[in-house]
């Protein structure tokens, strides 16, 4: 039997595993699917996949270490998605897991230009994404939650970019045919979000009045489920 596969890259804020779970338990509930169908792979913590022959779909999950920290563990993951890739597994990466996509077939990492993006964000649909598996019937505006310092500055060759936002021109990409990122999190809710804002979220003084708003401004939106749900059903068809 094949198993979808979540890459675990990180654990989430201790006080929100305690009191809502991690990465993979939103993941999850998002996509409506029982835990005894997906396989948990801690990489952050050396673990590695199984065969290939044994997955259905690949999921990346975020991380709080930057993709540029090189780590072993990271690198390890990034040479074996090379391989996930050219087997023609569906993937979908999201935040870390986008970027580590990106870095792992030729593109680059780094600061994101813009500044840190955090909170429930407006994002805008390229004409691409109507013919995408994915992202089609979306609206061509959507709302989705953010929280990164990093992006995915260089795409590698043959890339489509399906999204954007104000500060993110990557936003949603097509990496080839079954493989996709996401810099937004479609696994956060408003109470996820609003939790990482006031953690992560820093406030020197040219930015100080944006905290609030950032926190006024967060909602639940329906559009990350609707994505984690369609990535599955793919799954499911192939």
């Amino acid at each position: 039997m094949k198993n979808i596969v979540i890459i675990k890259t990180g654990d989430s804020i201790p006080s929100l595993v305690e009191r809502r779970g991690d990465f993979e338990d939103w993941i999850i509930n998002n996509m409506e699917c029982s835990h005894a169908s997906v396989q948990i792979v801690s990489a952050h913590k050396d673990e590695m996949p199984p065969d290939f022959d044994l997955i259905g779909g690949i999921i990346i999950t975020g991380s709080h270490e930057p993709v540029t920290d090189r780590a072993d563990w990271s690198e390890r993951i990034a040479t074996w998605l090379v391989k996930a890739v050219k087997q023609g597994i569906p993937i979908l990466g999201i935040c870390f897991g986008h970027q580590i996509l990106a870095h792992a077939l030729g593109g680059r990492v780094g600061s994101t230009p813009g500044g840190a993006e955090f909170g429930t964000i407006p994002v805008s649909l390229t004409s691409a994404a109507k013919d995408d598996p994915i992202f089609r019937n979306l609206s061509q505006k959507i709302q989705v939650q953010a929280a990164h310092y990093q992006s995915a500055l260089d795409l590698p060759t043959g890339a489509t970019i399906l999204a954007f936002s104000h500060k993110e021109p990557h936003a949603a990409v097509r990496f080839c045919p079954n493989v996709w990122g996401v810099q937004f999190h479609p696994e956060f809710d408003a109470d996820i979000t609003s939790t990482y804002i006031r953690e992560f979220y820093t406030t020197p003084e040219e930015s100080a009045g944006n905290f609030a708003a950032l926190l006024d401004n967060c909602k639940d939106t329906r559009t990350g489920s609707f994505i984690l749900k369609r990535f599955k059903k793919l799954i499911d068809q192939i």
